[in-house]
């Protein structure tokens, strides 16, 4: 629900967009003059000012200004029922948010509050943030509705409860760190998250990183120093890649799960175990363990209870809302505004194999976003990678444009439970045009 001001002078029209407005459960007031329009301005405080550009007192691109300045943030979409944009072009110059061409088509209107009400819900959460470091602009999540990643949250609920040892599997770029930073902010979000990366580190080097060690354990040790279990506290430990360590650290390992302690290199006194151990790996632990590379009684302690990321290409209408919040990270961090993907641009994201999983998503919109020219992303902005193994890519239901495009369509409306108005947004067309599209490819909602 949001406030709109409707400032048109055609009183039918004005009582129509009010009845109908109100209908969705928006608040509506209306003027009918520009003087008029300003009073309401002040009483009213509206999200979404409906500005018609002829009106009895003062052109609308004149008063534009006045209610920018009025009302800072205010969204302004201008009703022109000239033929010539040049009119709409300058309102948008100076300021205003969009426009719509008379006669009024109902369902762009009531698109366009969407898009209002999406854009408040951004700038109120941005507002709560913004006095937070950066890095909270985006909390952690994992974005997507798929069944495997609902999952995925349930079991992060359940497991925030207690300090039980976790085994998070899957494919590179899944997201499995992310997994593990959010369940450490569900259990213990004042405690310190460490995350070591077991293939990065030689196994004598890893050993006193994990441990820590003593004044003069070894060359070089010229003081004591803590290692990442004793610094974690009652937080959390995340061992990256558990599957390249070596089978000597492993038994070490071992040991710490069974007795919940440890020892620093070259000392005496045992340390308790406070931290929440967080294993992950791409690798196949248990072909591992028949291989005889990976011991099989620390598998069975890290495997307590194991959450499984899937890949990308299994969760493929995570794609679109996944992408969309990556271009919004992507366009915070370089400073400039978030650019939109074209409906063949998702098309063509959605019908990739995705092999480097989420990491390879961001790093194609990362490579568009730098070259693209203007605001819009289009298929072929999108360097893909291309395997030679293509079964398990999504593929059309026969070469024509037509069949792609009735796939889509189809699989975007079953996404959005046959929500028209949102199933639009997400394809970048009308509600009007959507509706023809279903029309003309017959398609139809399928029965529970």
């Amino acid at each position: 629900m949001i406030k709109i001001l409707i400032i048109d002078d055609d009183l039918a029209l004005a009582r129509s967009l009010e009845i109908q407005l109100k209908a969705e459960s928006h608040l509506v007031a209306v003027a009918h003059n520009v003087s008029d329009g300003m009073v309401a301005l002040g009483e009213m405080v509206p999200d979404l000012v409906l500005l018609d550009l002829n009106l009895p007192d003062e052109h609308g691109l004149k008063a534009l200004p006045a209610i920018l300045n009025n009302l800072p943030g205010v969204t302004v979409v201008i009703m022109t029922g000239n033929t010539e944009n040049s009119e709409a072009v300058d309102a948008m110059r100076d300021g205003a948010f969009d426009y719509l061409r008379k006669p009024l088509d109902l369902d762009e209107l009531l698109q366009m509050a969407v898009k209002v009400e999406s854009l408040k819900k951004k700038k109120s959460c941005k507002e709560e943030t913004e006095e937070e470091p950066a890095t909270n602009v985006f909390p952690l999540q994992m974005i997507g509705s798929d069944r495997k990643i609902i999952n995925v949250h349930k079991q992060i609920g359940l497991l925030a409860r207690n300090k039980i040892t976790v085994l998070i599997t899957g494919e590179s770029g899944t997201g499995k760190e992310l997994v593990a930073r959010i369940l450490h902010e569900a259990s213990a979000p004042d405690q310190p998250f460490v995350a070591i990366n077991c293939s990065a580190f030689v196994p004598t080097l890893l050993e006193s990183e994990l441990f820590g060690y003593e004044k003069g354990a070894f060359t070089g040790a010229n003081q004591a120093k803590e290692g990442k279990l004793e610094f974690a506290a009652q937080g959390t430990v995340f061992l990256d890649e558990i599957g390249d360590m070596s089978l000597d650290l492993q038994s070490k390992l071992l040991r710490v799960l069974q007795e919940d302690e440890f020892v620093r290199v070259g000392g005496l006194k045992t340390q308790t175990l406070r931290a929440r151990i967080v294993a992950a790996t791409h690798r196949n632990l248990e072909k591992m363990v028949r291989e005889a590379t990976f011991r099989k009684d620390l598998f069975y302690r890290l495997n307590v209870v194991s959450i499984e990321v899937p890949p990308l290409r299994e969760r493929r209408g995570d794609i679109d809302p996944l992408a969309s919040h990556l271009l919004a990270k992507i366009a915070h961090k370089m400073k400039c505004q978030p650019l939109h993907l074209s409906t063949a641009s998702r098309l063509k994201l959605r019908s990739g194999n995705w092999p480097g999983n989420v990491r390879e998503l961001e790093n194609t919109l990362i490579r568009a976003t730098v070259l693209v020219h203007g605001q819009e992303i289009d298929a072929d902005d999108l360097l893909m990678q291309q395997e030679d193994n293509q079964e398990q890519a999504l593929k059309p239901v026969s070469g024509t444009l037509a069949a792609t495009e009735k796939m889509y369509i189809s699989q975007a409306l079953a996404e959005h439970n046959w929500n028209i108005t949102h199933t639009a947004l997400t394809l970048d067309v009308s509600p009007t045009t959507l509706r023809k599209k279903i029309t003309d490819y017959h398609l139809k909602r399928a029965e529970c």
